[in-house]
């Protein structure tokens, strides 16, 4: 197949370039050119912004996916203008886009977010899930039946830039006393990017076409099956102090980014999404004790001076164990 990508140089767009052309798909890549610019020297690459596509006129593809839509504007103006040009559209969307419910477990049915604009192209935590529905809908309304929409959890694995659930396998390797959020059962979804971009990919050569929220693992994983499995992976003899969400709220730690996987139960905490019609369409998922080693991995090759961009920060969690133990988780 000729597969045009929207992106394809950071994340998740590098592994879907990298599974289409381990399986022979010929691939062509538009962007700005500013992230990871000699990633792929050997395909093709259109450079232009979203905002002018007249770089792909005369062209055409079999397929395009779309990894960087975030305005329903410029979605729509890109599934518009490539209506004719390409056969299928496959938009990367997120689990965001479901809004807060009490809901046990959230399926392709249940209705999205809403924004009261729009027209905003601000992403906030609270615009960015309205607005991917959003995009949703533009996809659909520009290319009717043709649409493959991807709602994907916590995406991990290798090159992942958040550090939202590098953090742990790092954090239990470094060994010591670790801050664990909320309580040990509480469950952790996510899902390895090499997954998620294989199975796209299968998608994209089956013209799959409607919603499927894709995540992970197949069964429940708790924290603490996580945690340990991060811990025996690595080898290290660290020990786990479970914090609870009232403390955690009272020192402002912030949510799922200073504190990965974790959302506090005032908040709504952590939702379940249902993943058995991905499953169905052969979405698989690799042992976990793989992801975190090949996290491992690559994180030993970033600079040693590297600044996170999520997680506590050592002398953060420290001080947060020591008020813990103070006043907080002694009698």
């Amino acid at each position: 197949m000729k597969i045009l990508m929207l992106g394809g140089t950071r994340f998740l767009g590098r592994f879907i370039v990298e599974a289409a052309l381990a399986r022979g798909h010929e691939l062509t890549l538009f962007n700005r050119g500013q992230s990871n610019p000699d990633l792929f020297p050997d395909v093709a690459q259109i450079k232009g912004s979203r905002e002018h596509l007249s770089p792909l006129a005369g062209c055409s593809w079999d397929a395009v996916v779309d990894t960087c839509g975030f305005f329903p504007r410029i979605v729509g103006k890109s599934a518009t203008a490539l209506a004719g040009a390409v056969g299928h559209y496959t938009f990367i969307s997120s689990i965001s886009v479901y809004p807060d419910t009490e809901a046990p477990v959230v399926d392709e049915s249940h209705a999205v977010a809403t924004t009261p604009d729009a027209t905003v192209e601000e992403i906030t935590a609270e615009t960015y899930g309205p607005l991917k529905a959003l995009c949703e809908q533009a996809a659909e309304a520009a290319m009717p039946g043709r649409v493959l929409v991807v709602r994907p959890g916590l995406i991990v694995g290798p090159y992942d830039p958040s550090d939202r659930f590098t953090y742990w396998p790092v954090r239990l390797a470094r060994g010591g006393e670790v801050l664990a959020p909320n309580r040990p059962e509480h469950y952790a979804e996510f899902i390895d990017v090499r997954d998620l971009a294989n199975w796209i990919v299968g998608m994209v050569e089956a013209k799959q076409t409607g919603v499927f929220n894709a995540t992970g693992p197949a069964g429940t994983l708790t924290m603490q099956q996580l945690l340990d499995e991060c811990q025996r992976v690595s080898g290290s003899e660290a020990t786990l102090t479970w914090v609870d969400d009232d403390f955690l709220l009272k020192h402002e730690v912030g949510a799922f980014v200073e504190m990965p996987l974790w959302i506090p139960d005032q908040m709504g905490g952590l939702t379940v999404y249902a993943r058995d019609k991905a499953i169905a369409a052969g979405l698989t998922f690799r042992l976990l004790s793989k992801t975190i080693a090949d996290i491992l991995a690559w994180q030993a090759t970033r600079p040693s001076d590297y600044q996170w961009r999520g997680g506590l920060k050592p002398e953060r969690e420290a001080a947060l164990l020591h008020l813990w133990h103070a006043s907080e988780g002694e009698p």
